[in-house]
């Protein structure tokens, strides 16, 4: 089972940042070249149904549910899964000294069947990318919210 937490501390508003990080419209943006396409297929109260593309045109669709009043947030690929059996993920936001602490959980077990990469190289790349991803998210809110003071 892989397992991987990472935060970053944004220093907004939590309205907006629970905000911007949940508009999937806005994923292609925050997340860097992570995805070529974000596409809500579905809102159904606080659950969204979406599909997220790759560059290199894989695509997959995800579920995730939002919490706003108790801070979290929580998402599953749903299909399809592979190359993971499952792929949970949480992410909170915390009041702290300085703003809004996001951090990003993520649980996963790869599908036997996939062999390109191991668990560990898998919660690498997640880590990895994940720091890298936050750094964006926290360059785009701040910056939107010093504009809009």
């Amino acid at each position: 089972m892989g397992h991987t937490v990472n935060s970053i501390v944004i220093n907004a508003p939590y309205e907006l940042i629970f905000d911007i990080s949940n508009q999937i419209e806005r994923w292609t943006e925050l997340f860097g070249k992570e995805y070529a396409k974000a596409d809500v297929l579905e809102r159904k109260g606080n659950e969204i149904t979406f599909r997220l593309t790759d560059e290199d045109g894989k695509s997959w669709v995800s579920k995730r549910w939002l919490y706003k009043d108790l801070k979290f947030a929580y998402a599953q690929r749903w299909d399809p899964l592979f190359p993971f059996k499952y792929m949970k993920i949480v992410w909170f936001y915390t009041e702290t000294e300085g703003g809004i602490l996001m951090t990003w959980i993520q649980d996963f077990e790869i599908d036997p069947k996939f062999t390109k990469f191991t668990a560990e190289q898998i919660e690498g790349f997640i880590n990895r990318h994940s720091q890298d991803n936050m750094k964006i998210f926290k360059k785009v809110i701040e910056a939107e919210a010093h504009a809009s003071k």
